[in-house]
């Protein structure tokens, strides 16, 4: 019942306020005629009486009206408001006393008393009243805010109008919606569910303040990408905690029901925003009904790659990695989600191990190979750059070979943006990998396709990780070089292109995926600091370690030598195979793995220089100049 009362209240608030006025000063006139003309003069001026208070009630309405003085949520009134409702008084009271004097004041004198108290008490009334309910509003909601979090709600639509239907009927303790904003400029002003409308996103920082709001929570979930980061980044500017519902269709699926549960926090991929993929039904065709081998299936992009293929059911799914403990958790993971229903085999083997892995082959004769597998971490391949060769480079011939003796369909290697041009050890041999893949391709009935991108969001060893460990810490966040760019995508997004890439190359090919605009690292960490509620330099500072062993400040996607050109997805491209001698290539491989197993680092560098005409490797460019 007193839900009610107050939903009512809420929903009549602007009504009733102007009720409460007409009554206060229709009072306010009336008391000094009591005070000063006496009771005898209600009888001799009655029809001046009642037209004279009519017109001064119609003069402080139509003046609050029109100087927004029912547009202001008093609860959180400043000074400001205040101080224009003593100027709507004056002006009122300006304005009665002008046309009075002119109508009234040759047939029958008013008291000058008269007018000066009415302006008093109609002002007093109104002020204080205002005065008393802020205080009221501000002792009872100190009570509700050490269990709540003032709330700003952003978006005044159908996932705003459910959301507020849940908080009714199940009050959340951490959760109270203060007010609402929303970019339709006519539902500004008025009201969804009792809560206000105070504005529009471009409003945010000057309501957060003015309403000491703690929390603002995104309610739009259709909203498109540069909108949201447009939104987010207002929302940046505030020091509060940023949280959002998810896609409406997640909320479709709900029935709409515990929506307060959806909420999550912002993340760091709401910020750089990425269309959603469309996919075709190449990558159901490429594994549905296929014995697929994962290599380095434990890692993040391994892992992810298995969780796709399993839920296109593939005829089984073989998950190679050297790393235990990161296999065992995706083992467990894909039996959990699919039991029975997903024939899976783990295999702790490592891809140098060229017996083991042929013996593999030889079992469970893989119809389609992923090969993920790879050493990646840029400044610790600089220290060992041996071992970069022995797991990246022979591991993938490992592999590849194999491939290539047990008549796989189709080998899909996954590559990356810093074997174009290489500058560091690590990029130097996937660039490597890439060449026995494109020579292979030559003469073998297997398809060899290698799929380049860039950086996975919360990949094993990446940016984000390390950020929000250091943000946890207390800082400082470190960034090697305030104009560092970098490409990123998310490890979902990466896996569907890789799937999808690998089920329509014809052999040879190098897919290049669509990273989209490129992000200043720099910017990327004063988000993170934002989005986990710090300012940053101020709470969390930023410090300047300077550029790694092997790093550059920009990331390239393609060789120029290789061209670039579309496929029938917009996000991918390929780019045309290299025509490589495969007689002196292998040839060359061969003494390049001699050197490797003399764990010699020097003559190492020197070696993938010879065998890699990109590669110009940061220390020797330096000693170089």
């Amino acid at each position: 019942m007193q839900s009610q009362i107050s939903d009512v209240l809420r929903r009549f608030r602007k009504q009733i306020l102007i009720a409460f006025d007409v009554v206060a000063v229709t009072f306010s006139y009336m008391l000094p005629w009591a005070l000063i003309v006496g009771r005898t003069s209600y009888t001799q001026h009655n029809s001046l009486l009642i037209s004279s208070c009519f017109f001064f009630v119609c003069c402080y309405e139509i003046v609050y009206g029109l100087m927004g003085m029912y547009d202001s949520l008093w609860r959180y009134a400043e000074i400001v408001e205040f101080f224009r409702l003593c100027v709507a008084s004056a002006i009122a009271v300006t304005v009665f006393v002008a046309v009075t004097g002119l109508m009234w004041w040759k047939e029958q004198r008013f008291p000058i008393s008269v007018y000066f108290l009415s302006a008093m008490f109609a002002s007093s009334v109104t002020l204080y009243s205002r005065l008393t309910y802020r205080m009221y509003r501000n002792t009872k909601l100190k009570k509700r805010q050490k269990a709540s979090r003032r709330t700003l709600l952003i978006g005044a639509g159908d996932a705003a109008s459910t959301l507020l239907h849940e908080v009714a009927k199940n009050k959340n303790p951490e959760m109270n919606i203060i007010c609402c904003v929303d970019d339709a400029p006519e539902k500004v002003g008025r009201s969804i569910m009792g809560i206000e409308i105070m504005g529009m996103t471009k409003d945010i920082p000057e309501i957060v303040e003015r309403c000491e709001i703690e929390t603002i929570l995104m309610a739009i979930p259709t909203v498109d990408d540069d909108n949201k980061r447009r939104i987010l980044s207002i929302c940046n500017k505030t020091k509060c905690n940023v949280r959002i519902l998810p896609d409406i269709v997640q909320l479709i699926a709900g029935g709409g029901k515990d929506v307060l549960s959806r909420v999550r926090d912002v993340r760091v991929e709401d910020v750089l925003g990425r269309e959603p993929i469309v996919l075709t039904n190449l990558t159901s065709t490429l594994v549905s009904d296929k014995t697929v081998l994962v290599t380095g299936g434990g890692g993040s992009i391994g892992s992810e790659l298995c969780r796709q293929i399993a839920a296109c059911r593939p005829r089984k799914l073989i998950i190679l990695d050297i790393y235990e403990n990161s296999a065992y958790s995706i083992q467990q993971e894909l039996v959990r989600q699919y039991g029975k229903e997903l024939q899976l085999d783990v295999c702790i083997a490592s891809v140098r191990d060229e017996d083991k892995i042929e013996r593999l082959f030889a079992q469970y004769k893989p119809q389609v190979v992923f090969h993920a597998a790879a050493h990646k971490h840029v400044p610790l391949m600089e220290d060992a750059p041996e071992e970069a060769v022995k797991n990246n480079v022979f591991g993938t011939f490992n592999v590849a070979m194999a491939s290539d003796r047990h008549g796989v369909e189709r080998f899909v290697l996954i590559s990356t943006d810093k074997a174009v041009n290489p500058t560091n050890v690590m990029g130097a041999t996937k660039r490597l990998c890439e060449m026995i893949v494109q020579t292979l391709a030559q003469k073998s009935k297997t398809k060899f396709v290698a799929v380049r991108f860039g950086n996975v969001l919360g990949s094993n060893g990446s940016v984000i990780p390390l950020f929000k460990e250091q943000i946890a810490a207390g800082g400082p966040v470190t960034v090697t070089h305030p104009d560092i760019v970098r490409y990123f995508m998310t490890i979902p997004e990466a896996v569907c292109l890789v799937l999808e890439a690998g089920a329509m190359g014809n052999g040879g090919d190098i897919f290049v995926l669509d990273m989209g605009k490129p992000v200043r690292i720099l910017e990327l960490a004063e988000n993170l600091i934002k989005l986990s509620g710090f300012i940053p330099y101020k709470d969390i500072e930023i410090k300047f370690t300077g550029l790694r062993p092997g790093e550059k400040l920009y990331e390239e996607l393609l060789m120029d030598e290789e061209g670039l050109r579309k496929t029938d997805n917009k996000k991918i491209f390929v780019g045309a195979p290299l025509k490589l001698n495969k007689d002196t290539f292998f040839d060359h491989l061969k003494t390049l793995k001699q050197v490797a197993y003399s764990n010699n680092s020097d003559n190492m560098v020197q070696a993938l220089i010879d065998l890699v005409p990109t590669f110009h490797h940061a220390e020797n460019k330096t000693a170089e100049e």
